[in-house]
């Protein structure tokens, strides 16, 4: 079983297929390889779910009655979950495949499929979830070291990683070498950062919105 190592809750595949006997049939090939699956009958049951919160991906079949999975694919992306999607289909056809594909589809897969291709499809929307949300942790943290800088240690942080020297800092910034040093000092404590590398690292992980230079 794949499990995410920064997740206690093992991953989760999350079925929606009008069809029963397809649901039932995805979710004993995922349980056969360890993998938990749970089953909905529409979109709406989907929505609905606490377990969208859960690392994993959705197989989703895309002609349903009510919202379609195109329809919940975008409905998603509105509201701001990612989460990767393999469709799976008997009535695809090339455009769909390509508007599928174009918002963000993991993969597109058409009935009757082999078990291994799936299976293959599964695996790699679950492991590119696990990834997503461990970034997206280490962006977290990044951004809550951050927000412990003073506005001049902001200022510094931002000199160091585009490179500047410390005369240089000090010259743009109009304060003393030594007083860049104790601040550089400061910024590299809070960040958590053992080298000028990792400190870059971290300012890198830094959303742009938060990396906009800090007013003097």
């Amino acid at each position: 079983m794949i499990r995410p190592a920064c997740e206690e809750q093992p991953p989760l595949v999350l079925v929606v297929d009008d069809d029963e006997d397809v649901r039932t049939a995805i979710s004993e090939l995922m349980l056969s390889v360890g993998i938990e699956a749970e089953c909905c009958a529409s979109t709406r049951d989907l929505i609905e779910s606490p377990l969208l919160d859960r690392a994993g991906c959705l197989v989703l079949d895309v002609r349903m009655p009510g919202a379609s999975g195109l329809d919940l694919q975008q409905h998603l992306a509105s509201a701001g979950i990612s989460k990767p999607i393999v469709f799976l289909t008997g009535h695809g056809d090339i455009p769909m495949s390509v508007q599928a594909m174009k918002a963000g589809a993991g993969d597109f897969l058409t009935k009757p499929v082999w078990d291994q291709t799936l299976l293959d499809a599964v695996t790699a929307g679950i492991e590119s979830d696990i990834a997503e949300r461990a970034n997206a942790q280490i962006v977290h943290e990044q951004v809550e070291r951050y927000a412990t800088l003073t506005p001049r240690e902001s200022q510094v942080m931002r000199e160091v990683a585009l490179g500047r020297l410390n005369k240089q800092i000090a010259y743009d910034l109009g304060i003393t070498e030594i007083t860049v040093k104790l601040h550089r000092s400061n910024v590299m404590r809070k960040m958590q950062a053992a080298s000028v590398g990792e400190l870059i690292r971290a300012w890198e992980k830094l959303p742009a919105e938060v990396r906009e230079p800090a007013p003097a």
